[in-house]
């Protein structure tokens, strides 16, 4: 038995702080009967070192243990003769395989020191008016034995595919947590209580997702490919950073977790791995507090709701937001547009004009909760029966439409229809203001055979199938199509204010809303198209240009009728989604111009340029 002589700490820095004579430990304790648990690594010797009132400060205890070679054991505290690893831990040891555990199995606290400014990359704070941001789980994104990746289901594993989402176009990924976490636990008694009603054996399940408390200081071992978290995960930011890649960490906390906790963390992160931004979920985030933090000034702070009028003067209006709603409303809003459910259109006026002056809002129409977009045109109804809880869990009100048919099938009609219906959910996500986001495999039509709520599933349902299908590498070239469009013409058109008025005196209204006729949009609760026209005049060129984005979420064709030109001026088809064909021989006339036949279900971006002396010689 080692004996370690023990002084009077200062409670500065919670958890354990290496320092040139010993290690600073301090963590919160209400009990009398507290202290410290060491384990030697080699020789797995116990020792046991009771902090008592002298060593505490409100409800911190704090001490310094004097040379300690601290490379050679782990520790616990403990509290009334329970103990429990470090909740500030750097990192933690027994967790580092995914998923893997036997029932007796326990985790320690590493004594480590992480050096503080060792960050040297620079990051670029990217906007989110340029940013096209990737969702992903780290472990799924290249786990399969498809991704053909070394080190699979690891940080490693995202990078070695890091060409590849740089083709997609993105700009921005977001992870979901990548804390460290125990995905494997006994089931408490809300779990038992759940499994006794849904008549199951309450199985001990694999937490896959990780959306509970964890250690939220120390990166997640089982996600590295070596073992070295820390300078592994710095490693993943700085080449992220290198090829133009933000980073943005989810993170969630529990009504439990003390909001000074939180903000610790987030500071801890962006001081010591120069992450780009955050995505905060829970219901007591001090979300305000840290926003007015200037040392976020720059970080990316993503969150259900932004409260402005707690953040900003009224008439303050920040040079870069770096705030941003992200909540389900455009999600389920226009999967209904997409189906083609009544009264819809404006919702689908709201979502594509809506622009918050002092933060950004994130648009997607697939999350890791719920379905991906080849099962949101798959399935009427979920399929969670591998989850153990007889399809009672996850969310039943999905929105979503099979185009016809339950599940996979190879009729020709509904495989055609279904892929049209992918096509149109992505260019309303790209289409719309906002940040576009994409959940990663819905660009390769990645399926979950119908499961909406996959949190137990550390398997094929919830990682991404690589072998990708014809289908698969449509979807792919199409998506890529898209982003480019989104980043070359339609980023500037969307990401201003309209007045829908004339404003620059061109004859052409900034923004104007038409139907299946020229400048009369009807918005009745039975109509399932629109056309929404963009107007930009460069003054110093005298150029004039033209966008019209037709949707038409309509079970049968229809004919647009795009505005009337200037003589020889002509609309062109830049980007469709289906088959779009001109009605040659149509009369026009001073208002009503070329006309267009959609495809049904299909949507389409009309663009012209021309000079605004034009507009006169055209004149009768």
């Amino acid at each position: 038995m080692i004996s370690f002589k023990i002084e009077k700490g200062y409670p500065l820095n919670m958890g354990a702080t290496p320092l040139k004579d010993g290690v600073l430990f301090a963590f919160e304790c209400e009990s009398d009967d507290c202290g410290l648990v060491l384990k030697n690594k080699k020789t797995k010797d116990i020792t046991r070192i009771p902090f008592g009132s002298e060593h505490k400060y409100g409800n911190v205890y704090s001490a310094i243990i004097k040379y300690i070679d601290y490379d050679k054991f782990v520790y616990r505290f403990y509290a009334d003769g329970e103990e429990f690893c470090d909740p500030y831990s750097l990192r933690v040891c027994g967790n580092e395989k995914f998923g893997v555990k036997k029932d007796n199995y326990e985790i320690y606290s590493e004594i480590v020191k992480i050096e503080e400014n060792t960050v040297s990359d620079k990051k670029a704070f990217i906007r989110f008016e340029d940013s096209v941001i990737y969702l992903l789980h780290v472990r799924g994104f290249s786990a399969h034995p498809s991704s053909k990746v070394n080190n699979k289901g690891t940080f490693s594993g995202i990078l070695q595919k890091l060409d590849y989402i740089k083709e997609l176009g993105i700009t921005t990924l977001e992870i979901m947590p990548a804390y460290e976490f125990e995905e494997f636990e006994k089931p408490d008694e809300k779990t038992a209580l759940i499994a006794k009603k849904a008549e199951t054996a309450g199985e001990n399940k694999v937490n896959y997702w990780g959306y509970k408390e964890g250690f939220y200081f120390a990166p997640k071992a089982s996600y590295c490919a070596t073992n070295d978290p820390i300078n592994e995960f710095k490693e993943f930011v700085r080449t992220l950073h290198k090829n133009g890649i933000e980073l943005i960490m989810q993170f969630y906390f529990p009504d439990r977790i003390k909001q000074h906790k939180i903000y610790e963390v987030l500071k801890f992160w962006l001081i010591n791995y120069n992450v780009d931004g955050f995505h905060l979920k829970g219901n007591r985030i001090p979300f305000s507090f840290i926003a007015n933090d200037p040392l976020f000034g720059d970080t990316k702070l993503l969150y259900d709701y932004i409260p402005e009028n707690e953040i900003y003067d009224a008439a303050f209006v920040p040079s870069k937001r770096n705030l941003c709603s992200y909540s389900d409303a455009f999600m389920y809003q226009m999967r209904k547009v997409l189906k083609g459910d009544e009264d819809t259109l404006k919702d689908l006026v709201y979502f594509t004009r809506l622009y918050p002056e002092k933060s950004a809002s994130v648009n997607f129409i697939t999350n890791y909760y719920g379905f991906t977009l080849n099962d949101l045109v798959s399935y009427d109804r979920k399929h969670n029966e591998e989850n153990g809880e007889k399809n009672l869990d996850g969310c039943d009100y999905n929105f979503s439409w099979n185009c016809g048919l339950e599940g996979k099938t190879r009729k020709s009609s509904i495989v055609k229809l279904r892929k049209r219906m992918m096509k149109d959910a992505l260019f309303l996500v790209f289409s719309s203001k906002g940040t576009p986001l994409i959940f990663a495999g819905d660009e390769i039509c990645n399926t979950q055979n119908g499961n909406n709520n996959p949190y137990c599933q550390d398997n094929a349902v919830s990682y991404i199938n690589w072998n990708i299908t014809e289908d698969g590498k449509e979807m792919l070239e199409y998506t890529k199509k898209l982003i480019a469009l989104r980043r070359n013409d339609l980023n500037s058109v969307l990401n201003r204010e309209f007045s829908m008025l004339d404003r620059a005196h061109i004859g052409f209204p900034d923004l104007s809303y038409h139907s299946d006729e020229a400048w009369r949009a009807d918005l009745a609760t039975y109509n399932r198209h629109l056309g929404i026209m963009y107007s930009d005049f460069d003054p110093k060129e005298e150029i004039i240009t033209l966008h019209y984005v037709a949707y038409n979420f309509y079970w049968k064709e229809i004919t647009f009728s795009l505005p009337y030109l200037p003589s020889n001026v002509k609309w062109e088809v830049i980007f469709t989604t289906g088959d779009t064909v001109q009605k040659e021989g149509e009369k026009e006339d001073s208002k009503q111009g070329m006309k267009f036949e959609l495809e049904a279900r299909s949507c389409a971006v009309f663009k012209v340029i021309f000079k605004k002396s034009l507009l006169n010689s055209s004149k009768k």
